[in-house]
């Protein structure tokens, strides 16, 4: 067991009332997202359909999930931001960014049936596809709404340009191209850079740090949390006790990218590649049961914990060396919430 973090937890980690508070507050948010992107269309004749299509599309689709990118977006503004930067119009950009975050989140993996980026992949066709543009119009549109006349408007584009750019990077791809490198350029563009960058780094723009360097340290941080974070993810969808993650691991039916099968191409040996061949990314239970259990004969419990110890131990260095002119408690406080979590 990890020892306890050096600092108590920043508002991202909050638990029990504190953390049923905070997402109270940023929920009860969501109507009013609602409001703004529908109203005005609702009554009129001419495009009272398409808002009204809008209006189901986000209602289905943003509500869903744990919604822990945008609700860290209005906690670390909170750690970052001067007493002048407190009033309730501030907090309520927070909030909208924070959705912004969110919509991007249903419109490529999560929220109400999975997302409607996935949706489309299994073939649901078209209708996808316009969901999907309907929700990424839809963060421009708010971005421009709230925060259009500030000096970081442009800074928020930029962020939400880059994230739009990592969605070129795919997870399931053939098993001969599965490789460090690969893996890792998923995980920087899909999970850390998305999950973990962008709402630190949105907060911090709107609080007026724009340094270069200040922003560079926050990433430094924040990717090799989100890399441990999707690791961890991996490990857990194979090792993970369903009735406490809450879901049925099926990377390995998938024909996913994870860091299982990429440490285990590492180790196997010919005949074990073989195994791993016939076997990964098939839905047949005894040929996942193969898998897993190559996994095992590899020792991949051991590997990862050895994993986890030393991104631990990497994290702290980099929190101690790159975070002197930024709060420590906000990085503390995600690193409380992940390390070590069981779903």
């Amino acid at each position: 067991m990890h020892p306890d973090l050096s600092a108590p937890p920043a508002h991202p980690s909050g638990t029990g009332a504190q953390a049923a508070a905070e997402r109270e507050e940023f929920m009860s948010f969501f109507p009013q997202i609602v409001r703004d992107l529908t109203e005005g269309g609702l009554g009129h004749p001419e495009v009272g359909d398409a808002a009204a299509r809008l209006k189901e599309v986000l209602e289905y689709n943003g509500p869903g999930g744990k919604c822990n990118r945008g609700m860290t977006v209005l906690a670390a503004y909170r750690e970052l931001a001067g007493p002048g930067q407190q009033d309730a119009e501030s907090l309520r950009r927070a909030l909208v960014v924070g959705w912004c975050i969110e919509l991007v989140r249903a419109g490529t993996g999560g929220g109400g049936a999975g997302g409607v980026l996935p949706a489309l992949l299994e073939g649901i066709g078209l209708d996808a596809i316009n969901d999907a543009l309907l929700l990424e119009s839809c963060v421009y549109r708010l971005l421009k709404k709230y925060c259009g006349g500030h000096p970081y408007y442009v800074h928020l584009l930029e962020l939400f340009l880059q994230l739009k750019w990592g969605w070129g990077f795919h997870c399931t791809v053939d098993l001969t191209r599965f490789s460090e490198q690969r893996y890792k350029a998923i995980v920087k563009y899909k999970t850390a850079f998305y999950s973990f960058y962008l709402p630190v780094a949105a907060a911090m723009y709107m609080a007026g740090i724009d340094s270069k360097e200040e922003h560079d340290n926050a990433k430094a941080i924040l990717l090799e949390m989100g890399e441990f974070f999707q690791i961890q993810d991996d490990y857990l969808d194979c090792y993970g006790d369903p009735k406490v993650t809450g879901k049925v691991g099926t990377d390995i039916e998938d024909n996913k990218c994870s860091w299982l099968v990429v440490q285990c191409l590492h180790r196997v040996t010919p005949e074990q590649r073989q195994i791993l061949e016939e076997n990964y990314g098939r839905k047949e239970p005894e040929k996942v049961a193969k898998v897993k259990e190559l996994y095992d004969s590899l020792g991949m419990r051991a590997a990862f914990q050895q994993y986890e110890d030393s991104s631990y131990q990497r994290l702290q260095e980099l929190i101690r060396t790159h975070s002197h002119r930024l709060p420590k408690a906000i990085f503390l406080g995600l690193a409380q919430k992940i390390y070590k979590r069981q779903k």
